[in-house]
């Protein structure tokens, strides 16, 4: 894990000179919201109008963009991953936008909240019926702070999906 630290705590210095400050999200956030986790790889939101500069920094740090599209961009430096999903869609724009900075051993850190976090996990399933951990995350969000999520927005991304039927059977699994 402190190899993935010091990846935080190298991007984290890098992205000050961004206009918006990147939000962690995927594994790694999980930890903000009471879920524990192995992860191998570093997820962050960030702001689609930083892209190009995100892409400059990742190369001066010595990453190789491995794809890079309007929607996201995956980087590679030896083994070490970091993957950017690029808001400039309205509903992840908001969740950038409203990100929670918590103080941690890494620094200030803008965190993507626990109900966006679930709808970036399911879109990630939907997108990839093979990812099943996904699944055990949300059940795992879901489990974890179940008395403090906005269920009103944890329904809306599920049925942005159409997928009101699995989130049904996920509360059912953990009551």
């Amino acid at each position: 894990m402190t190899r993935l630290v010091d990846q935080i705590k190298e991007a984290l210095a890098a992205f000050a000179s961004l206009r918006t400050q990147p939000a962690l999200i995927g594994g790694l956030a999980l930890a903000a919201h009471n879920v524990v986790r192995a992860t191998q790889d570093v997820d962050f939101l960030a702001d689609a109008a930083d892209a190009e500069k995100i892409d400059a920094l990742m190369r001066g740090l010595g990453y190789r963009c491995l794809h890079r599209s309007e929607d996201a961009a995956n980087y590679l430096r030896g083994d070490e991953g970091m993957d950017f999903l690029f808001a400039h869609r309205p509903v992840a724009a908001n969740l950038l936008g409203n990100a929670e900075v918590k103080e941690s051993g890494l620094g200030r850190l803008r965190v993507v909240s626990a109900e966006g976090l679930i709808g970036f996990k399911l879109q990630a399933f939907v997108n990839n019926p093979k990812r099943t951990q996904d699944i055990e995350d949300i059940r795992s969000l879901l489990r974890a702070n179940r008395g403090s999520l906005n269920m009103d927005e944890v329904r809306s991304y599920f049925g942005l999906f159409g997928r009101e039927a699995l989130l049904n059977e996920l509360i059912a699994d953990i009551a």
